[in-house]
This record gives structure tokens, C-alpha cells and sequence, in this order.
């Protein structure tokens, strides 16, 4: 046991304390001796709140040992029975006063089972820890938060020591300060064959046509057969059986290149029995220069773009929407993407966002072609391609549309939980945004029973009608007849020029009602009916059939993130008047770029999508109600542009048989087209001290400032400070995850100029997937920097630390208490007169112990008193003196007392000198 204080040079106040109590003793000095008992409590008042002003702490000893065992979970473990074995013999041997933990690690740390003195350990683990990487670091700082902080303990780490994030002898260095040591277990790497890339070479840059030398490396453990497999832009382009070596292999093949733009290779291996799927493959991403090439994806009844586009010398790809890419690298391949009268009904939201990050972050052009499913009417309203568009769908006001009245039948039942209500409600949202406050809107959620959630009638407050429809939650059973019922209930008697009723569900109605009677009753009231089957489960037959007799669309969907487009379109739809029919011919803006093809006069034009032309945007072509027909702008790195009619020529009329029409085509695309140098920087990646780290080197050496966009395949933004470390030298610290990232640079020399350069890097998989066996020098450098040691059995775990475990028990409170209770008593002393009471006390005190029996003083005789005869006079009794019981003889013998004269007042004094002056005159 001891004390310890946080703030010892405070005792210094001591010392003014001392000085006050000394001034005040002498200034009170000659007076009542109970004025130096308060300044003696008020020096202990001053001592004890100074003391307390050090935060004193009493130390105490802990009895038994604080130990956390802390397991590797990463892959290069495999299982953990070995740790889970070794824990519980530890167990078996602790004291009844040790307490432990367990907790367990991977690229995170996870508990296991909390500190205390349980009596068993746990038998498996059931945290979730990431096991692609070892953390050492993380793990060790878990480990000793789950220590009482102040105090010893000792973690017990068990692993193959191969650290492959993280800094561990830094976390050690701190634990050495807390006093808290760490032992450590070897544990066996898991065992297996093992075959794997190690290494995959291509230059970074090559130029169509060019035969590209590639270098692939292997690494395995074992000697046997494997198959090598090269893919080009997810195309198979090569496959070899080899014979692997114990060891690292290089083989070497060519392969043509045939494809421009950024082309992403990829090398896999595969073998029997191979203990690693993780590093059995590698991508690696090259600049192909040469004749750019265009991606198309057409509609239907969309007319033949690719043969307009043949004597650009573009390279075309054709594909249906359906079967656009789903990873970033599959539109980065093209330099320019071409939506003709494709719907958004059958895209889905994320292919949208791999589209807008192409063109903003790496300058992919992008074109929308007009038709009756593209624009507004294809239901992109307020989706990722809007937002790239130089227009928007909706066309604000500037038409007087017909009446609406327009119902949503919404299923809330209790499958629709989750994602897929969340965007049911996002769609119904954007429904109401589209429409005007005069339109009438109902909303109608069923489960076993129909909910009015928006009674129908003219939408006034269009923001309160969204919070009502997204406050809906999942409920129960699935009953549509009687839901929708109410619907066609609610639009009949409206006097409205358009009707319509959208049906959205994902499940099969528990009853059946007379639908067709129904919807022949609600056609004679000029009402239609769209469908939306949402998921596998759904009735399509009856959903199907239904859209049909309503004279409206039917939706099969299985991706639900395409609900909102569904919905907006058919707002859209409903209204009828988006398409502008009437044959016009547009007129030309002065922008140089196109003047130039209309020098001879302008072709006439049928029809065309309203939209509005968004503030920054260039319109070359304008119709006669000023809706933008050709409208274009740069968004982020990327030239986008919109033009309303089609190529038809069911649209576009007479510009389809116009001599120029190729041409104003392929000035189009081309303009779209980006513009960027092939190869001005040399990318790396390596690892430094456990981190990744982005290297970027101009081939100029220049040191401009740069900015930088970094995407992953998925199309996730990746946040990377790009700094300068050298002339002409960059460096980022980029996240841990492997896989594989696209990389644009935009530099801005000093004359204004920009240079654009889009490359790719991979980060390949972690070391976790090699095996290295077990690192026996890092570990005991752990153990050597805390005092700990590796353990040869169980029982050393719990064996006595070096410094012994303690805990600190705060007293300033108590002292402050105390402190506080001898300042009332003080004041209590001085206000109610103790002060006195204490002196006498003691000055009875002394006088007691000094002169027992000295002879008693009169402090005062009466001026008159009563004269009688000795025999009868009483004793007097003294101010502070105990009477003295005389015998009747002492009586009567003692003399009468005569005051001397320092007792008398001076005129006591006087009279007694005259009456003896008087009395010696007599003698004479």
C-alpha cells in the first residue's frame, strides 16, 4: 500500500499557507490564547484542501493475475482448435483470484468472452473478425482497453506472427508504459498445398494491332499440374496447362492487341486441392491507343446507328439494355456511350451510377437519342443519367397539360420489408414531383386490408403528401381486389381528361374478385390500369392480365432499384403530353460548331420529347416553343449531350433522308469524345510499412499541382489525398481492399493548358494468402520490449508479473470533506463565543497544574458593605475559586481581611492616607 500524488509541485502552496497562519499569530499576540487554537485549525484547513489539490491516490494491491488471450483469426491460421486448446489449459491452472479474457483478431479485433473469473473458457469463436488480413496492432490495442486502465496485466497473444497491417511494435511501446506485458504462442500456419500468381507484366501502354509481350509469375509449395488462364476485358483469350515447380515459375505469352482504350487483363491459375482461392489471380489495366470506340445500346424500333457511324472509322459495339456491363471497367473499354430510345425501366440503378462515374471522373462521352422510351417518357427522371444529361426530363410548367387524376395501389405487406418498400416509397415520391398542385393524387397501401394513406384529390402540399407516403411500414397479408376496388371507386365520378391507376406488388392476392368486371366499368369512366410484378413470388398471370385489360403496361421486375424509373414514367405516360407531334422546323443558335452544316437550310422535323434545357447548357437547336431540340455540355471530365428526336425518321422526318444527317451524326459523337495524353505519368503500387501506397511520376518531371479521381470497379469513390514528395513525384495512401481501381489525372500547366490521363491500377491481393510460416523474431521482439516471454505450457500464464497489478483509490473527495467540516467548525468557535469558554479552560487548566494552593485574590471589594463582627462575617468567595470549608477555631482566630493598596481605587487610597495622618497627628 502507498500514496501517490498526480500533482506534487502543488505541496509549494503549502508554504504562503504557513505565512498567513504566522502573520495572523503575531498579530494576534498578548491576546486570549484561543486565537492561536484557530489559527492552528485554520493551517490544518489549508493543508488538507493544497493536499487535495494534488490528487492523492492510495495505492493498493490487486490480488491475482489480469490476463487477456488474444487468438490470430486470420486465414494463414485456418482453424482455430489449436488456440481453443491451448486457452482452456491455461484455465485449468489459474487462481481463484486471477480473472482472464478472451479476444480474438483478424484485420479487426472482436471479444470473445469478457473479463472476469469465469470458471471455463469459451469452445469456439464466434466473433466476427475479417480474417484477410493480420492486425497485430489492432489487436494488441483491443486486448489492453479490456485491462482496468492504471493497472498491470499481461496479454497472451497467439499467433504465427506474420503481420500484414498495422504496426505492432509501436502498440507495443505503449503497453510497455502501462506496465503491461505481452507473451506470446507460436501458432502453426495452416497447412496445404498452395498455388498461386504472384506477378502479372504488361506494358502499360500499347497501340492496336500491337503483339503485347505478357509475364506471368507462379508461386507454389509443391510440384504439380495447374491451368493458366489469360482474359482480356473478361473475354478468355488464352488457356495452357503448365507444370508448376516448388517455387517461383515465369511464364511468358503474346497476345494481340485488338481492342482500344483502357483494357484490363487478367491472369488466374487453378490446381487440385489448392489451400488459397484468394491469390489465384491478378488484373492488370493498359492504355491501348488507337481508333476510339463507341458503345451502343439500342431499343427497339430504334433505327440502324451503327451504319450511319461506318465512315467515321469509329469502332461500334451493339448490346441490348439488358445486357449492359455491371462493373466500372466494362464502359471505361469505350469512349463514348449512345443511349437510342432505351427505357430506364430496365437499367438498373447501379448500371446508372457506373455510367455517371464514367463520364465525370474519366471523360467517357455519353449521347441520349429521343424516342417513345427515352427522356422523361423512359422514366429517367431524378436518376444517375439526368444528372449527366445537359437537360431535364421534366418539363416544369412551360405546357398546359390536361387533368390528372392518378392513384398509387402500393403493397405493404409484410415480404415488402426492407430495400424494396424503401424504394416503392422513393418511386411514390418522385410520382408526386412530377405532377402539379392541380392534379388529383391518391394513395392507397394494402396488406389483408386496403389503407388510405393519401386521400384523393388535388395535391396542394406536395411536401407533406411525400412525408405521409414515407412514413408507411411493412404490415401483414397480401389482398389486392378490394384495394383496388377502392381505387377505381375513388377515380369514376372525377371529372379529370386522363385516369390512370399504377399497381405495384410482390406477392399474390389471398382472395379473388370479378377484376374483369371491374376494369370494364372503370374503361367506360375512361380509367386505365399499369402493373408492376415485383420479385419471383408475385403473380405475374393475373398482373399480366390485368395491364392488358386496362389498356395499360405491365413490369416484370427483378431488380427493385428500377422501381422508381417505373413509376415516374408512367406519371409521365399519363399525362400524354411530353411528345411534341407537331412538324416543325428547329431554328439554329449561333454556335460556330454547327452553323456550318446548315449552311443550305434546315429539314423539317415530325416530333420530338420536351424536356428543359438545364442553365449551363449549350442549345445549337431550339423547336418553335423553345424546348431544346440539340443541347450539349461538359459534365465533370465528360462531353454529354441530348437530342430530343430519333434516327429513325418516325420522329426526326425529313433530317433521316438529309444528305447531311451522317454527318451532323458523326460531328456529334465525335465532339463527345475525350481528349487526354497517352502516357504521362509511370503508376505504381507498393506497400510501405504495412500501408499501400499510390506512386505516381511524371515522365516530364514537372511539379504542377495535380487533382486526381480514383474509382473502384464497383464504381465506389475512393478518397486519396494526393501530395507532392519530389519533383514530379505523387504519392496517396489508398485503403486496404484488393481489387482493381481506375485512376484520372488532370493537370493545368501555367499557360492554362490541361493535360487529362487515365490509367488503372490493381492492389493485389493481402499476404495473408502466402504462406511464410511462423515469424519467431517478431514475436520475441514483442515479447522482449514488454518483459514477456514465449510460453512452454498453460500454467506460465498466469504466473506472477514482474510489476504487480494494482489499483488507485482517489481520497481528494475525502480530504475536501474533511476540510469543509473543520472550516464550519471554525466558524462555529469564533460566532458563538467559544473562543472565551475554550481560554478559561485552559487557563484554569494551567493554574492548576503550576500553584495548587497559592493564596486567593479579591479582584474587586464593594465599595459599601455591611459592617459586622468577624465571628458573623461569611467567608467571601472569589471570582473563580472553589470555597474553603473552615473549622468554627480558624473562624474565630482569623483576622479580618485588609485590602492592600495596589486593591484600592485611587480614592479609596486618599481616604486611607488621610485617616492615617489623621490617626498619627492624634498621637502626637
Amino acid at each position: 500500500m502507498g500514496i501517490e500524488v498526480n500533482y506534487p509541485f502543488l505541496f509549494l502552496l503549502l508554504i504562503p499557507a504557513v505565512i498567513i497562519v504566522f502573520l495572523f499569530i503575531r498579530n494576534h499576540r498578548g491576546k486570549e490564547n484561543g486565537e492561536f487554537w484557530i489559527a492552528g485549525l485554520r493551517l490544518i484547513i489549508f493543508s488538507l484542501l493544497i493536499i487535495a489539490l494534488t490528487v492523492p491516490q492510495v495505492v493498493l494491491p490487486v490480488k491475482g493475475q489480469t490476463v487477456v488471450f488474444l487468438a490470430d483469426r486470420s486465414a494463414s491460421i485456418g482453424t482455430n482448435e489449436e488456440a481453443l486448446a491451448w486457452i482452456e489449459n491455461s484455465i485449468s491452472h489459474r487462481k481463484n483470484d486471477d480473472q482472464f479474457a478472451v479476444a480474438a483478431f483478424g484485420e479487426n479485433a472482436v471479444l470473445e468472452q469478457n473479463l472476469g473469473r469465469n470458471r471455463e473458457a469459451i469452445n469456439e469463436f464466434n466473433g466476427v473478425a475479417e480474417d484477410s488480413q493480420s492486425n497485430l496492432e489492432a489487436g494488441l490495442q483491443f486486448a489492453a482497453s479490456l485491462i482496468p486502465r492504471e493497472s498491470s496485466g499481461r496479454i497472451v497473444l497467439m499467433t504465427d506472427g506474420n503481420e500484414t497491417e498495422g504496426k505492432s511494435l509501436e502498440a507495443a511501446a505503449v503497453l510497455k508504459n502501462r506496465n503491461i506485458e505481452i507473451d506470446h504462442v507460436p501458432l502453426r500456419t495452416a497447412a496445404g498445398d498452395d498455388v498461386s500468381i504472384s506477378e502479372l507484366n504488361v506494358p502499360p501502354s500499347l497501340y492496336l494491332g500491337e503483339e503485347a509481350p505478357i509475364t506471368i509469375e507462379v508461386t507454389s509449395n509443391v510440384a504439380k499440374e495447374a491451368d493458366i488462364r489469360l482474359s482480356v476485358n473478361h473475354k478468355e483469350v488464352l488457356k495452357e496447362t503448365v507444370q508448376v515447380n516448388e517455387g517461383k515459375n515465369v511464364y511468358t505469352f503474346t497476345h494481340k492487341a485488338d481492342t482500344a482504350g483502357l483494357t484490363v487483363y487478367k491472369a488466374e491459375i487453378a490446381a487440385d486441392r489448392d489451400a488459397y482461392s484468394e491469390n489465384n489471380a491478378l488484373h492488370s489495366v493498359v492504355n491501348v491507343k488507337g481508333t476510339p470506340k463507341v458503345l451502343i445500346v439500342q431499343g427497339e424500333e430504334a433505327g440502324d446507328l451503327a451504319n450511319l457511324l461506318k465512315g467515321s472509322g469509329l469502332e461500334t459495339d451493339i448490346v441490348i439494355p439488358e445486357k449492359l456491363p455491371t462493373i466500372l471497367s466494362g464502359y471505361l473499354q469505350y469512349q463514348s456511350i449512345i443511349f437510342n430510345n432505351v427505357p430506364a425501366t430496365v437499367i438498373s440503378e447501379q448500371q446508372m451510377i457506373l455510367m455517371e462515374k464514367a463520364v465525370k471522373e474519366f471523360g467517357t462521352g455519353f449521347i441520349m437519342f429521343g424516342g417513345e422510351e427515352s427522356f422523361g417518357l423512359g422514366g429517367y427522371f431524378k436518376t444517375p443519367i439526368e444528372k449527366l444529361l445537359p437537360v431535364d426530363m421534366d418539363i416544369k410548367g412551360k405546357k398546359e397539360m390536361p387533368s390528372l387524376g392518378l392513384v398509387l395501389v402500393m403493397d405493404r405487406s409484410g415480404s415488402m420489408a426492407g430495400n424494396k418498400i424503401e424504394l416503392a416509397k422513393e418511386a411514390a415520391a418522385r410520382s408526386v414531383e412530377l405532377l402539379r398542385e392541380e392534379d388529383t393524387l391518391g394513395f392507397i397501401a394494402f396488406d389483408d386490408r386496403p389503407w388510405e394513406i393519401l386521400e384523393t384529390k388535388p395535391l396542394k402540399d406536395k411536401q407533406k403528401a411525400i412525408e405521409k407516403i414515407k412514413s408507411i411500414t411493412p404490415g401483414g397479408g397480401t389482398e389486392i381486389f378490394t384495394s383496388l376496388e377502392q381505387a377505381y371507386s375513388e377515380l369514376e365520378d372525377l371529372q379529370l381528361q386522363r385516369k390512370h391507376i399504377i399497381l405495384l406488388t410482390d406477392g399474390q392476392s389471398a382472395t379473388n374478385g370479378d377484376y374483369e368486371l371491374l376494369i370494364e366499368s372503370g374503361k367506360e369512366k375512361n380509367i386505365t390500369l399499369s402493373t408492376v410484378a415485383l420479385g419471383q413470388d408475385a403473380d405475374r398471370g393475373l398482373l399480366e392480365e390485368l395491364a392488358g385489360m386496362g389498356f395499360g403496361r405491365f413490369y416484370d421486375v427483378t431488380d427493385s432499384s428500377v422501381i422508381p424509373s417505373i413509376l415516374s414514367r408512367e406519371t409521365v405516360m399519363a399525362t400524354r403530353t411530353y411528345i411534341e407531334d407537331k412538324p416543325f422546323y428547329p431554328s439554329i443558335q449561333p454556335y460556330p460548331d454547327w452553323s456550318s452544316l446548315f449552311e443550305k437550310g434546315v429539314p423539317e422535323m415530325n416530333a420530338y420529347i420536351a424536356s428543359t434545357a438545364k442553365p449551363r447548357a449549350q442549345v445549337p437547336l431550339l423547336s418553335e416553343k423553345k424546348d431544346p431540340v440539340l443541347a450539349e455540355w461538359q459534365y465533370g471530365m465528360g462531353w454529354t449531350a441530348a437530342f430530343a428526336s430519333d434516327i429513325s425518321g418516325k420522329w426526326s422526318g425529313e433530317w433521316a433522308s438529309w444528305e447531311k444527317w451522317p454527318s451532323f451524326i458523326n460531328q456529334l459523337v465525335t465532339k463527345t469524345l475525350p481528349q487526354y495524353e497517352s502516357e504521362p505519368y509511370r503508376v505504381d503500387v507498393e506497400n510501405k510499412d504495412g500501408n499501400t501506397v499510390l506512386s505516381l511520376e511524371s515522365a516530364a518531371s514537372t511539379s504542377l499541382p495535380i487533382e486526381t479521381s480514383i474509382v473502384s470497379e464497383t464504381g465506389e469513390q475512393i478518397e486519396a489525398n494526393m501530395r507532392l514528395t519530389a519533383p514530379g513525384k505523387y504519392e496517396a495512401m489508398m485503403p486496404e481492399s484488393a481489387g482493381m481501381y481506375f485512376l484520372n489525372i488532370k493537370q493545368t500547366d501555367h499557360n492554362g493548358n490541361v493535360q487529362v490521363h487515365q490509367t488503372g491500377f490493381t492492389i493485389p491481393y493481402s499476404e495473408e494468402y502466402l504462406q511464410k510460416g511462423i515469424n519467431k523474431e517478431h514475436l520475441k521482439s514483442l515479447s522482449k520490449m514488454t518483459g514477456g516471454k514465449e510460453l512452454a505450457s498453460g500454467e506460465e500464464a498466469f504466473r506472477p508479473l514482474k510489476k504487480p497489478a494494482s489499483t488507485k483509490q482517489p481520497i481528494s473527495e475525502w480530504l475536501l470533506l474533511t476540510a469543509f467540516l473543520l472550516f464550519f467548525s471554525e466558524i462555529a468557535v469564533r460566532r458563538f463565543g467559544l473562543t472565551g469558554l475554550a481560554a478559561g479552560i485552559l487557563k484554569k487548566n494551567r493554574k492548576v497544574k503550576e500553584k495548587p494552593d497559592a493564596p486567593l485574590k479579591v479582584s474587586k471589594l464593594k465599595a459599601s458593605r455591611k459592617k459586622t463582627s468577624p465571628s458573623d462575617r461569611a467567608p467571601v468567595k472569589l471570582q473563580g475559586e472553589t470555597p474553603v470549608k473552615e473549622t468554627p477555631e480558624k473562624t474565630k482566630a482569623k483576622k479580618p481581611h485588609r485590602p492592600k493598596p495596589a486593591e484600592l481605587s485611587p480614592r479609596e487610597r486618599e481616604e486611607r492616607m488621610k485617616r492615617l495622618l489623621d490617626a498619627k497627628n492624634r498621637k502626637k
